[in-house]
């Protein structure tokens, strides 16, 4: 990604990433917190909404919407966040739960079961717990559970009202009470609705108290405010839910009636049972897993690594996964390179259908690639930089990205090539795969000129490295559109298709230039300037465009001293870490994964930001990075045409194994040992 704005830079005290170091001592699944200072949250997703708990005891601060648009500030589509039903106020005896009148805070997130769970204390009268869950298999909706353990006797009351972000119009607020007979009675639906701010999408928020009548009551004011209370004696504990849902105009007809059936769903078949199903659902994502021994730092980091990737995308979803997921609204919610550079091969190892989803979200954007083309003058597909939900150029015009940064439409063949190569679906490769990869073709061969020697050059771009704009003959841009022909050339003859010649003309003799001392050249006059990130160290992994392991560690050792220390993402010492790995030096492959990460991590929870000193988390780009340096790098795996290879690689000295489970189509477990 690349957008010219001005980071806030923050000092994180180190007591936050070692918080995240110390929760092994308890369970390589949780992650704790039990101090709130220089707070930083963590979200739970469904994959299609987002749910942000905050440190303050009941505070959710938004709801992110997957792939819901509307046009923003910037004059692009923005990523919405939704009518937030989950806003939860608790009084005990008629005083306000608030962050001054705990004790004993602490919260922990269940990476298992994907629950974030808060508890404390009020001093002399009650221990409260809550546990907040995005649910996987009811992906538009999630729950509150609130646990209160009596330490006197107490007056209570739970106040439920619609947080209603900046910008919506058209509001309406309703109260909604079907009548399911004597037994069951009548419900008390809160619900909201409004348009967003240019009527792009009608939003609609729906919540439901779930309780015991005996012992609770839910009474109504004004349509706005749902208010559940009860008298509860010292020593008893009582249980209660909040459920929410959020639906919108782009996935339903008529979002209103679908959120109400939401709630009412939950209501009917009970908490406990809908929370079981979305525990199953979690336990048939974690067939896919790392296993560390001997480091319990990396470990952590793995699965939470794997835990926000898995909670971003639902199999079958046909959407793809935002540089900042549903953690927020950084780069608007639009789908980057970071997809199928970053993001995507750890899920094509772990998760075939999360890895489809990806693939899928391409294909149905296609039409939208060919028209970029046609409008700036090219042949075939030119996929944009900045997608928004249309698969259109979304790119704000205050950065140039969106015209010249073309090495995306390379990364997504690629990407497909590689879907191939691990699904080997050739019925998918004829009816869809190959089409993208022709189409991207067709586009690299307008791109490219012919030089008078014969050669062929690309010019005028954005480099990966997204300090270099506007040069010429970028390596990774070059390499790149190398493979995209050749693997549509590969694809063309197991299509039984015609592949023109001119693909593998251009392939075999597009540029890579060199520079005096045998440094691969950035691009055509590159001198030693700082780097943004990784671009020719890319061409050995994840390209294997160089593959002698002399000018391998040549291009690591003068590139990895290039590299912006402040403004650098964290994804490109991922790629240092992997090729150090394959050369067999533990020292400096360990040392760059823990620069990975390390650095980026903020208090409590560790959650990514993309630099060192951005407040911007939670990073899935970076996460997709870490991922790769323990699938692709210490554990040595590549996807071929023929399937899963394995490397010669290293663990780090004080690694005693690693298991990667679950992988490919078979499920496979890659066992590495000392």
């Amino acid at each position: 990604m690349y957008r010219k704005r001005l980071y806030k830079i923050f000092l994180f005290i180190t007591m936050g990433v070692s918080t995240f170091n110390a929760q092994q001592k308890k369970s390589l699944w949780t992650i704790e917190a039990t101090n709130p200072e220089n707070y930083v949250g963590a979200p739970v997703v469904s994959g299609k909404i987002g749910i942000l708990p905050w440190k303050e005891p009941f505070s959710i601060q938004h709801v992110m919407l997957n792939h819901v648009f509307d046009v923003g500030k910037a004059g692009v589509n923005q990523a919405l966040q939704g009518i937030n039903p989950f806003h939860l106020e608790m009084f005990l005896d008629n005083q306000k739960i608030e962050m001054n009148s705990v004790k004993n805070w602490k919260q922990s997130i269940d990476m298992k079961k994907a629950v974030h769970t808060t508890s404390f204390t009020i001093p002399g009268k009650a221990e409260i717990k809550y546990n907040v869950v995005a649910l996987r298999n009811l992906p538009y909706s999630g729950i509150i559970e609130i646990e209160i353990n009596a330490l006197d006797n107490i007056n209570i009351q739970g106040l439920n009202q619609m947080d209603i972000p900046t910008g919506y119009i058209d509001i309406k607020h309703r109260l909604i009470t079907p009548y399911y007979g004597e037994e069951r009675g009548r419900s008390m639906i809160l619900q909201t609705e409004a348009f967003s701010a240019n009527k792009t999408h009608n939003v609609v928020a729906s919540s439901e108290f779930i309780y015991d009548k005996k012992v609770l009551t839910v009474k109504n004011e004004n349509q706005q405010k749902n208010t559940i209370e009860g008298t509860i004696k010292k020593g008893e504990k009582i249980k209660f839910s909040l459920v929410g849902s959020i639906c919108t105009s782009r996935d339903f007809n008529e979002p209103k009636s679908e959120t109400e059936r939401q709630v009412i769903y939950v209501d009917f078949l009970g908490t406990n049972r809908v929370l079981n199903e979305h525990y199953a659902l979690w336990d048939e994502l974690w067939k896919g897993d790392i296993e560390i021994e001997g480091d319990d730092e990396a470990q952590l980091i793995a699965r939470s690594a794997l835990f926000n990737l898995y909670s971003n995308v639902i199999e079958n979803s046909k959407l793809s996964i935002s540089p900042m997921g549903l953690s927020g609204t950084f780069y608007s919610g639009h789908i980057f390179w970071d997809t199928e550079l970053w993001m995507f091969p750890p899920m094509l190892f772990m998760n075939q259908g999360i890895a489809k989803s990806m693939i899928d979200y391409r294909t149905d954007r296609l039409r939208a690639a060919e028209n970029k083309a046609l409008t700036y003058g090219y042949k075939g597909a030119m996929y944009p930089w900045e997608s928004d939900d249309k698969g259109e150029e979304s790119t704000p015009i205050f950065a140039l990205t969106g015209q010249f940064e073309h090495h995306i439409t390379a990364d997504i063949a690629i990407a497909f090539w590689n879907y191939y190569c691990m699904s080997q679906d050739k019925e998918w490769l004829m009816k869809e795969g190959y089409e993208v990869l022709k189409k991207t073709a067709e586009f690299w061969v307008s791109r490219a000129v012919k030089n008078p020697d014969g050669s062929y050059s690309i010019n005028y771009v954005i480099a990966a490295d997204e300090y270099a704009e506007g040069v010429d003959d970028n390596a990774f841009t070059n390499a790149s559109a190398k493979k995209a022909l050749e693997y549509a050339t590969l694809a063309a003859k197991i299509c039984n298709e015609n592949a023109p010649e001119i693909w593998m003309q251009i392939s075999d003799k597009l540029v890579i230039n060199k520079m005096k001392d045998g440094i691969t050249q950035e691009y055509k006059g590159y001198n030693g300037q700082t780097i943004k990130q990784a671009d020719v160290n890319l061409l050995a992994y994840p390209l294997g465009i160089i593959t002698d392991n002399k000018q391998i560690e040549k291009d690591l050792s003068y590139y990895s001293s290039k590299v912006d220390q402040k403004k650098g993402p964290a994804m490109t010492y991922s790629i240092f870490a992997i090729q150090y790995a394959r050369l067999g030096d533990a020292d400096k492959a360990y040392h760059y994964f823990k620069k990975a990460f390390q650095p980026n991590q903020r208090p409590p929870f560790g959650v990514l930001a993309e630099t060192a000193t951005s407040s911007n988390p939670y990073f899935m780009t970076g996460a997709g990075g870490v991922l790769q340096a323990f699938i692709n790098g210490f554990g040595g795996l590549d996807i071929t045409e023929k399937g899963i290879i394995q490397h010669k690689t290293v663990l780090p000295k004080h690694w005693k194994s690693m298991t990667i489970k679950g992988v490919g189509v078979d499920r496979k477990d890659f066992i590495l040992t000392k």
